[in-house]
């Protein structure tokens, strides 16, 4: 059962942030620096919400307790379990943690300024954000692999 809430999560973040990569950035990027950062500081508030806290932290919860679920031998496939969990681990939650929400939080904290640091802020938000959309897909592939 942890696998699979631990599937259905990472696809649920690797949707997000696909979404992100291939359509939000790239719409932002073609708005006025002013809108494009005040745009980014409302997705910013709304999305820290119970339903995207739930899927963000579920998944991270599974994919602490699916190595030691391996470890203990209640789990099989092992490699696949493992793998799949430090993938999320490592490329979406520590990179989320230590990279993207500092930045979100330095564009939130520019307020109606935001346009000054909006181009560095895009540029490296976005970079970030591809690894995440890579690891977290990787991850969902590798957990449902498994099942």
């Amino acid at each position: 059962m942890v696998t699979v809430v631990a599937v259905v999560g990472c696809g649920l973040m690797a949707g997000l942030f696909f979404a992100f990569s291939v359509a939000v950035m790239p719409a932002l990027r073609r708005l006025p620096p002013a809108e494009g950062a005040s745009a980014m500081q409302g997705i910013n508030r709304t999305i820290l919400n119970p339903v995207f806290g739930v899927a963000f932290g579920g998944a991270t919860v599974a994919c602490v307790l699916l190595p030691v679920l391996v470890l203990v031998g209640t789990a099989g496939g092992g490699a696949w379990r493992v793998t799949g969990a430090l993938l999320y681990l490592v490329g979406t939650f520590l990179v989320t943690v230590v990279g993207n929400v500092p930045m979100n939080n330095r564009l939130d904290a520019a307020g109606p300024d935001g346009d000054r640091v909006w181009p560095d802020y895009l540029r490296r938000w976005t970079a970030w954000n591809h690894v995440r959309t890579v690891t977290s897909t990787a991850a969902t592939a590798v957990l449902a692999l498994a099942l």
